[in-house]
């Protein structure tokens, strides 16, 4: 779980830096699909990241609104902010905490309940998902996209050797 945490946030960052040598301009641009522009992909990202950690550690969880956010160094300055309160509880996951519940109380008065794992899978999928978004705009725009490759980020600290 950790692993594919420190995943999104390296990417992530990728993006942040590929973003600086984009003109505003471009960043802001409504694009077709996802949340509208690459900037506010990347608001997005972070602020769902955010939300669902703090819903299910029973923390009041509040919509930031973009508009407050239009530039690169804010998104970052916003995503910084949460991600010391995030990274704490995903670096303190532990398999126990898998199937506490969540319960999801809907505005039409239902309540959905989805174990906390699933959550915090769907956290990183929708992640994930826009990332995919990201790479078609960039490539759009005739620039390479962040590379998504898993392999080769160094995520996993040491292997164990092995001989043949």
């Amino acid at each position: 779980m950790q692993t594919f945490f420190q995943y999104n946030w390296m990417v992530r960052e990728q993006w942040y830096e590929w973003c600086e040598n984009i003109s505003e301009e471009e960043l802001l641009a409504t694009r077709t699909g996802g949340v509208g522009s690459i900037l506010k992909t990347l608001f997005h990202i972070a602020d769902v990241e955010w939300s669902w950690i703090q819903v299910l550690q029973g923390k009041p969880d509040f919509q930031e609104d973009f508009e407050h956010y239009k530039s690169l160094p804010q998104v970052r300055e916003l995503d910084a902010k949460f991600r010391s309160e995030v990274e704490s509880f995903v670096l303190s996951w532990h398999e126990g905490l898998e199937r506490n519940i969540f319960e999801d109380h809907l505005a039409d008065g239902r309540i959905m309940t989805d174990a906390w794992g699933e959550v915090m899978r769907h956290v990183i999928a929708h992640e994930i998902h826009h990332v995919g978004q990201l790479s078609v705009w960039a490539r759009e725009i005739g620039k390479q996209p962040v590379s998504a490759n898993v392999i080769g980020k160094g995520l996993i600290d040491s292997l164990p050797s092995t001989s043949h």
